[in-house]
């Protein structure tokens, strides 16, 4: 749904996420972003927003995904999460393990016939079962992460990582931040776009993975915990995860590993900012009682 319309000096207009995918393209090639109509220089600062056009084009009629009935883009949200008749809905017995999904105006009749509610305790305990084991699961994510924020050793920095060229003929996009100081060594992120591959401007699908490199000399093993958060002075969308990886003096960087973001416009909306900032935290000898040594907060 289109909500902020940008224009170049000279009037030719663009929606906010076309206007980050130039702004994007143009960081991935090392060139100044151009209008794609006029080719005049665009950036953040010279563009503004067309609040009339925004207007008009909030009025102006949509077709619902359910109904396919008509009607004005600024309602149309609303009449598909509540008001549409054809909207899919569950039956309200899908906790006891009823699957049915269907439009919205046939619930009350499936309801009315539904055998689920019928059946026996032991009939529905698969069900129940999942719905314990999520609520476990739920359970055990935060008791981890309050066993986190209750360890003696953590540290948290906010960050910034700026963009940088490789010395290689072709010279690809990488982000790095400048050192920062945990558990008295000098560390840096960096990360890379669509893992390195040689022209990303040519995929349609976009991602960033990072690494965690040790600066300073260590003569005795680092076993570490850390993860990228949203942080005070940025809005980027991650949903965070924790990772592990044992640092030593041969050993010093971590692998590269997917930040979490929660899709390619995310990806295209970093890229198009002068810099990325957040809050980087590790801690070390963290056990948090799993199998593996990941686990993902932003999933709840």
């Amino acid at each position: 749904m289109l909500k902020w319309c940008l224009q170049c000096t000279n009037g030719h207009l663009m929606c906010a996420g076309c206007f980050t995918h130039v702004l994007a393209d143009a960081r991935l090639r090392d060139e100044l972003a151009t209008c794609p109509n006029c080719r005049i220089e665009i950036s953040k600062t010279s563009a503004s927003r067309n609040l009339a056009v925004e207007k008009a084009v909030s009025e102006l009629p949509a077709e619902c995904q359910y109904c396919a009935k008509e009607f004005p883009r600024n309602s149309l949200e609303r009449h598909e999460e509540t008001m549409c008749e054809e909207r899919i809905s569950s039956c309200k017995y899908s906790r006891i393990g009823c699957p049915w999904r269907g439009p919205n105006h046939e619930g009350p009749e499936h309801e009315a016939h539904c055998v689920h509610p019928h059946r026996t305790g032991a009939d529905v305990m698969d069900a129940l079962r999942d719905i314990d084991a999520r609520t476990l699961e739920e359970r055990r994510l935060y008791d981890n992460v309050f066993d986190l924020l209750s360890y003696e050793k953590i540290t948290f920095n906010d960050l910034q990582m700026k963009p940088y060229r490789t010395d290689e003929f072709v010279h690809k996009l990488f982000y790095e931040t400048s050192r920062f100081t945990a558990f008295n060594n000098q560390w840096v992120v960096k990360a890379r776009i669509n893992n390195s591959q040689r022209d990303p401007t040519q995929s349609s699908e976009r991602d960033m993975t990072y690494q965690l490199i040790l600066k300073t000399k260590t003569t005795y093993p680092l076993p570490l915990h850390y993860l990228i958060l949203k942080g005070p002075f940025g809005d980027m969308k991650v949903q965070p995860r924790i990772h592990k990886f044992d640092f030593t003096e041969q050993d010093n960087e971590s692998p590269y590993l997917p930040l979490p973001l929660p899709d390619t416009a995310e990806c295209n909306r970093l890229l198009a900012a002068k810099a990325i900032s957040f809050r980087y935290g590790t801690w070390q000898n963290f056990n948090i009682n799993r199998d593996d040594s990941e686990f993902n907060p932003g999933n709840y």
